[in-house]
C-alpha cells in the first residue's frame, strides 16, 4: 500500500570542489550506484570538454562512463527521457540555463547530479555553479591536497600566464593549492 502511493520526488545533487579534488570521480561512483540499482541513467557533458574523450566522462584517474556531449543546458531537456538519474560534468561550462534545467528535471521527479568547478582560477565564483549551488537539495565540497604544502586545497591555480576564463588543462596547466598558498601565488602572478 505505501509503494503505490509514493510519489516520485525528484532531487539536485551538486559535487564541487578544485582541479584534482575527485568530483568526477565523485559522480561516476554515483551513477554507477544508481546503475547497479537498475536504475536508467543519462550522463552529459558540454562539447567543449574533450580532454580525455569526445563521448565519456573521464577522472583524472582514468575510470569513465559513456556520456553525451551537447552544445546548450536546453539539450538536457529533450535528451532525458524517461530516466530516472541525470549526471552532468563540468557544470561550470554550461550557460546559467543549466540552473532551470536542473530544476525542471528534478520536479520531474529525476535525480539530477550535477559536478563542477566552484571557483574559477581566480578564485571567484565560476558560472551557474552558485546558483546550481544554491538551488542544490545537497551540496558536498571535495577537496585536492595542495601540491606545495600539502594541506586540504580549495583553489585552481593557473600556471600559464593566460587570462581566458575557460583554458582546459591538466596537472601542466593547473596545481591544486590551499588557500595560504594561492595567496602567496597570486601575489607573486
Amino acid at each position: 500500500m505505501f509503494l503505490e502511493n509514493a510519489k516520485k520526488t525528484g532531487c539536485i545533487e551538486v559535487i564541487c570542489g578544485s582541479m584534482f579534488s575527485g568530483k568526477t570521480e565523485e559522480l561516476l561512483r554515483r551513477l554507477r550506484r544508481a546503475q547497479f540499482a537498475n536504475q536508467k541513467v543519462e550522463i552529459f557533458k558540454p562539447r567543449i570538454d574533450s580532454r580525455y574523450s569526445e563521448d565519456e566522462v573521464v577522472s583524472h584517474d582514468a575510470r569513465h562512463i559513456r556520456s553525451t556531449p551537447v552544445d546548450s543546458s536546453a539539450s538536457l531537456l529533450l535528451l532525458c527521457g524517461q530516466c530516472d538519474v541525470v549526471g552532468i560534468d563540468e557544470a561550470q561550462f554550461f550557460d546559467e540555463g543549466i540552473v532551470d534545467v536542473c530544476r525542471t528535471l528534478a520536479s520531474q521527479g529525476k535525480r539530477v547530479i550535477c559536478a563542477g568547478l566552484d571557483m574559477d582560477y581566480l578564485g571567484k565564483p565560476f558560472g551557474p555553479m552558485p546558483a546550481l549551488m544554491a538551488v542544490a537539495e545537497h551540496v558536498d565540497k571535495v577537496h585536492a591536497i595542495c601540491v606545495r604544502c600539502g594541506d586540504p586545497a580549495h583553489h585552481s591555480h593557473r600556471l600559464s600566464k593566460s587570462d581566458h576564463l575557460v583554458e582546459l588543462g591538466e596537472k601542466d596547466i593547473y596545481e591544486p593549492l590551499c588557500r595560504h598558498c594561492f595567496n602567496k601565488a597570486m601575489e607573486m602572478d
